[in-house]
């Protein structure tokens, strides 16, 4: 039986860090660009279209406990620098938000493997700041360059606690089509699959 692997950081001083920029005076947004957008876990006022210039969204973290497992990892998305990225906002009214954002850790951040940042949002009213979750290309988390033949395996093999790598991938790019978001990386990824 596997070990379960540590936490790269402890990620409690880094949600105090977050709760005190937002401050607690206004409601809280939220940026979601994989799994958030289909499965987010937390109710909210308000859902918006929303794209932030310098991200982009890759399949490029490994998942050894949600999607994958030590021996076998797999693959989950995290925010990228450089490129461009849509995906929505939620807002979180103020009086929920710390409540949210103590879910909100448990689930993206029990291995402090991101990189929690404030990013500027464009919507369809308006141009908000978001709390999304970034990572960073020096992390031991980042795959770096994967061949195809990797994606293969993966998408063929990697399963953990929540399902398959693979249908964490289809999951998300269905629902980026029903928000009618092209990801042209992610669908040529998918393609693979099915060779």
């Amino acid at each position: 039986m596997s070990t379960l692997p540590q936490p790269l950081r402890d990620p409690a001083p880094m949600l105090a860090q977050v709760l005190h920029a937002w401050g607690g005076h206004q409601d809280l947004w939220v940026f979601g660009y994989g799994s958030l957008i289909w499965k987010p876990d937390f109710e909210y006022a308000e859902r918006r279209p929303a794209k932030v210039h310098g991200w982009h969204r890759a399949l490029k973290m490994w998942s050894r406990i949600n999607r994958g497992t030590p021996e076998r990892p797999g693959l989950v998305f995290g925010m990228l620098s450089g490129g461009c990225c849509q995906g929505v906002v939620f807002r979180i009214p103020a009086h929920e938000a710390p409540a949210v954002l103590e879910r909100l850790w448990q689930r993206e951040m029990a291995m402090g493997v991101y990189d929690p940042r404030w990013l500027p949002c464009q919507t369809p009213h308006g141009s908000v700041k978001a709390l999304a979750f970034t990572l960073s290309r020096r992390s031991p988390s980042h795959t770096g360059v994967l061949s195809e033949e990797e994606y293969r395996q993966i998408f063929a093999a990697a399963t953990g606690i929540y399902g398959t790598t693979l249908d964490y991938a289809a999951r998300t790019f269905e629902e980026l089509q029903r928000h009618n978001i092209r990801d042209r990386a992610l669908e040529r990824l998918l393609k693979l699959s099915r060779r």
